[in-house]
């Protein structure tokens, strides 16, 4: 198998954990192996809060317009070299406004470097918080329902999962659905089943994760009966201590049973990895086909939040080799 041949799409990638090491240091002017360490997440970490403490410099250098078309252009070079033909990509804008740009001026300008991309197809999902005030929440809301189709295509809620369950944001994402905006949520990676059902009665087309499905059956015949696609990051869940080992990962057990899922790196840089990395941890490990990717990365294209003519554009593209 040639995975870097393969096209891939990507569903679940954090812009923030995803800054490459070099640019980071550009920005910085920080030592490398101080950069690695700031943001290169251990390979086992204590638990997803831990996890999360490794944004901090990527956030920090992130506040100006200039700096964030950088990144925005850095990731599209990381997305180019795992042949990457289509990617949703996510972040919170409340996180780059600490020197007085505002929510819809972050949004604009990555915007602008996606929109000019001809290579790659780029939307932005824009991450609500957990943990952080409803008013600025219900600001996201509003600004993906101003620019949705016009380079934003969804909301999502992210952050921390056990001190923030989900029947917290239930009001957002009722207005989130009145709104007709449709939206992907954090769930079942470092919590339970229960906030995955909770997230499909919310109305969620995409769950970010839902590993714990794999603990319940009422939980995996819901998202079958849906069609509701699993958005999987192998590395970055064993990082979590999410699953303890990568042979332990329920990822192949999901796609045995006939579960929507697709393959993603989550945040490059975070987890120190890339889609072709995770592809080949799969293969190695659960002697996955290039068949298989393929066929997820369908399924990644018939849940993507693009209208029908694109996935029907985009679809044609992933058996092209």
């Amino acid at each position: 198998m040639n995975i870097p041949n393969i096209k891939k799409v990507e569903l679940h990638l954090h812009l923030d954990g995803s800054i490459s090491l070099d640019l980071v240091k550009k920005l910085s002017n920080l030592p490398i192996e101080e950069i690695k360490k700031q943001m290169i997440a251990k390979e086992k970490c204590n638990d997803l809060k831990d996890y999360l403490t490794h944004f901090d410099l990527p956030i920090s250098i992130m506040q100006t317009k200039e700096n964030l078309k950088l990144v925005a252009l850095d990731l599209i070079k990381q997305l180019k070299k795992d042949n990457v033909i289509y990617a949703e990509v996510r972040f919170a804008p409340i996180f780059h406004t600490k020197q007085g740009l505002s929510i819809e001026e972050v949004v604009t300008t990555i915007n602008e470097v996606f929109n000019q991309e001809q290579d790659i197809k780029l939307n932005l999902i824009l991450c609500m918080m957990r943990g952080t005030k409803p008013k600025d929440n219900a600001e996201i809301i509003y600004l993906a329902k101003k620019y949705l189709n016009k380079g934003v295509c969804a909301i999502d809620l992210a952050g921390d999962e056990i001190n923030y369950p989900l029947e917290l944001y239930k009001d957002l994402f009722k207005k989130a659905d009145e709104l007709n905006i449709p939206f992907t949520i954090h769930a079942g990676e470092t919590s339970n089943s229960k906030e995955i059902k909770k997230a499909i009665q919310f109305n969620a087309k995409r769950i970010g994760h839902g590993i714990k499905a794999i603990d319940d059956d009422e939980v995996l015949n819901i998202i079958k009966e849906k069609q509701i696609l699993l958005e999987i990051c192998p590395t970055s869940n064993i990082q979590t201590n999410a699953v303890d080992k990568i042979q332990n990962h329920p990822v192949y057990k999901l796609y045995q049973q006939g579960i929507l899922l697709n393959i993603n790196t989550d945040n490059r840089t975070v987890s120190n990895t890339t889609l072709n990395k995770e592809y080949k941890l799969l293969q190695d490990t659960f002697k996955f086909t290039t068949a298989d990717f393929i066929k997820m990365n369908k399924w990644a294209i018939e849940k993507s939040f693009l209208n029908d003519q694109e996935k029907e554009k985009i679809s044609k593209l992933l058996t092209k080799f």
